[in-house]
């Protein structure tokens, strides 16, 4: 069973920054796709940033292309999430996410959300003035 725990939320102010940490279990990590998704209230979870198991295939939301950075340590089956500029807009729940299918693109992980494994907590992100 694939196990994800997020970590690193916080509240902060507009234009500061926030790195996002998560640990996966259950899987051979350097074989899937990783990502993060975030959901406000009353909105459906969106993929926001996303990366293939090789770390060449990157895909960024439009809502955080040129803010945030993805990147992942295979060695310690590790996902982050660098946030640059934040926005309030930014506010939301922050969840990482594994594919459930081996060799998989950032890109599908991102933009088909049955693709996931599984869900972890989430991390809190609050951008505010």
């Amino acid at each position: 069973q694939v196990q994800v725990e997020e970590s690193g939320g916080g509240s902060v102010q507009p234009g500061e920054s926030l790195r996002l940490s998560c640990t996966v279990r259950g899987l051979i990590f350097d074989g899937y796709a990783v990502g993060w998704y975030r959901q406000t209230p009353g909105q459906e979870r969106e993929g926001i940033a996303c990366i293939s198991r090789s770390e060449q295939g990157t895909y960024y939301a439009d809502s955080v292309k040129g803010r945030f950075i993805i990147s992942r340590d295979n060695s310690k089956n590790a996902l982050y999430l660098q946030m640059n500029a934040l926005k309030p807009e930014d506010t939301a729940m922050y969840y990482c996410a594994a594919d459930s299918r081996v060799m998989g693109s950032g890109w599908s992980l991102c933009n088909f959300k049955e693709r996931v494994a599984s869900w972890g907590q989430g991390t809190q992100v609050t951008v505010s003035s």
